[in-house]
This record gives structure tokens, sequence and C-alpha cells, in this order.
């Protein structure tokens, strides 16, 4: 079969190189999987830097993110048991963790339902308790997590304020339904957003950026509001005051929507459910903005470590796969 390898740490575009190998064979509790298609999240491409919090043996294949076909003919979605992952014709995964996929999505739309809208769901409903008429800023609204996040906050009733770079990002916040735009590249976030809430601030703010992301945040959250810290694309962890968290009154909140898979994983089934039921109405719907083939997978990945992507890039296996 043809995978992508990683044999050293770098670049995406650099260490990443198709090669032909043979099908993963499972371990205990563990199934093969035919991917239909794969979605590229921005841990692929810390995986390839050695950057993130898991370092599989080298040479791996990335991709944590997948639609796919298991032997008995169920098109399930999963999360691929690394060093095997989904940028591959087959992959390993976890028997106990398939998911349904939704009849509603596509393979590459259902690819991309997992992990950013699990992230977004557990962030909004578990931990921040996004009630309806709050406001919700979104910081990276037009990327793949900010996006999920966009779409979900609308579904709760809340008003959604999306910071994005640059003004084609801005147009697809516009696109997903946020309700005000705020264009980090061209305008004073703190003023903007201030203007557009009356001075309060936002109720929630979703943070996948961290670095300067957050300090707008500690400035920007409401009496009683909630930061939920979701990640740190922006490569800089930001050092909070808490002498500030004090006498603003807000919370702090982390989200490690991984621990969810040992800790609590019914929890894990609950919030799919809830997904594809979203998803039937038609109230969530995963933007994804570009399909390619397995031998572009490496410059896609590149492109997403780059921040120069909107919403979900997903590579898909074959034409069925893309319709």
């Amino acid at each position: 079969m043809q995978a992508w390898q990683v044999h050293e740490n770098g670049e995406p575009s650099e260490v990443m190189r198709l090669a032909e190998v043979e099908r993963p064979t499972p371990g205990e509790g563990q199934v093969l999987l035919r991917v239909r298609a794969a979605n590229i999240n921005f841990p692929d491409a810390l995986l390839c830097r050695g950057q993130y919090q898991v370092r599989p043996p080298l040479p791996f294949t990335p991709g944590v993110e997948i639609c796919a076909e298991t032997e008995d003919g169920r098109r399930v979605i999963a999360n691929p048991v690394l060093p095997h992952g989904g940028f591959a014709e087959y992959a390993l995964a976890d028997a106990r963790a398939l998911l349904p996929a939704p009849e509603s999505l596509d393979d590459a739309e259902a690819a991309a339902l997992h992990i950013g809208y699990q992230t977004g769901w557990f962030g909004l409903h578990r931990r921040a308790h996004l009630e309806a008429g709050e406001t919700l800023l979104v910081h990276a609204a037009a990327g793949g997590v900010g996006s999920a996040a966009v779409q979900l906050g609308k579904a709760a009733g809340a008003t959604v304020i999306g910071v994005v770079g640059g003004a084609d990002k801005a147009a697809v916040a516009r696109e997903l339904g946020c309700d005000v735009v705020v264009d980090r590249r061209t305008e004073d976030v703190v003023a903007a957003v201030k203007e557009a809430t009356g001075g309060r601030g936002a109720d929630v703010i979703y943070d996948p950026v961290g670095g300067a992301a957050y300090a707008q945040s500690a400035k920007l959250v409401a009496f009683e509001g909630r930061i939920v810290v979701v990640g740190f694309a922006s490569g800089t962890i930001p050092s909070p005051a808490l002498n500030h968290a004090l006498v603003k009154n807000y919370s702090i909140l982390g989200l490690h929507w991984g621990l969810y898979n040992t800790k609590n994983p019914k929890l894990i089934l609950h919030c799919h459910e809830r997904l594809t039921e979203l998803a039937a109405q038609g109230a969530i719907k995963p933007l994804v903005s570009e399909r390619v083939p397995l031998a572009e997978a490496a410059a896609a990945v590149q492109r997403v470590a780059d921040g120069v992507t909107t919403g979900r890039v997903a590579v898909v296996m074959d034409k069925g796969a893309a319709a």
C-alpha cells in the first residue's frame, strides 16, 4: 500500500515521503481500516516537527483523523493508532473507539467532524457551559478548530464574534455565521470587540491560538466570563496573571479533549451522538475548503502548518470519497 512516512523530524514538506509499504497488522483490540478520507490537523504538522505531546517512533505515518471503512463494510470515523496514521491507504484504530460516520456528511466532511467539533463541544458545553444569549468570541474563527466553534456557538444560540487574520478569512467567517468579524490585521481587536459589546466583553472566549490572542482575551473577557484554552497555534504559550483573573472575576479553563478517551469515554460517544443530530439538522457542517489526493498530502500539511488555509483540508483516497 502507499503511505506517507516521516523518517526524521522537520517541516512536513521536507520530511514526509510517499512510499510503498506493507499493510499494518492489527494488535490486540485493534482493527485494520481502509481509509476513505483523512482530515489534516495542526497536530500533524507538530508530529512531523517532533513538537507534539505524543512522539511516535520513527518512521511513522501522520494523520490523526479519518473516515474509513471496516472489513465488514461499515463506514466509520476514527483516530488512527500511531505510528500507522491516516495519510495512507490503510490505517489501524482501536476497535472500541470507532464511531459511525454521519450519513448526512460525505467522507471528507465526516473525517473533519471528529477532533475539531468534539473539542468545540466539550470546550463550549462541558467546560464553559455556554448559554443561549451569551456572547462567544472565537479566535482564528476561519480555521479548522475555530470554524467548528463558530458553528457550535451559533447552534447554541450565542452571539458569535470571530477574530481572523486577513480579508479572505473574514469573508469565510461571515459565511460561517459570525455576527461580528474582526480582522486583527487591520483592526484593533480589543477596541473593536468592546465597541461591538458595548464595553462588556465576551462571556466565553475560545482560544486555540495563545500568545497575543490570549493577552487580548484577558482584556475582553466579561464579568464571570470564561476563557477556554484549546491550544497554542501561535507557538507561544502565555503565562496568565492570576491576580488579574481574581480582580476581574473570570475563569481560565483548560481543555485537553484526548483525556476524555481515557477518563470518561462514554462522553465521547454522547458528544458524537449530539454532533450527528446537529449535522442531520443542518446546524453544523464541516467547512472542507480543499480536497486533495494522497500524492499531494505533504504539501497540504505544510499549508496547514503555515496557517494559510481556511476550514479543513482533507486528503481523499478516490473519486468516490470526494463526491
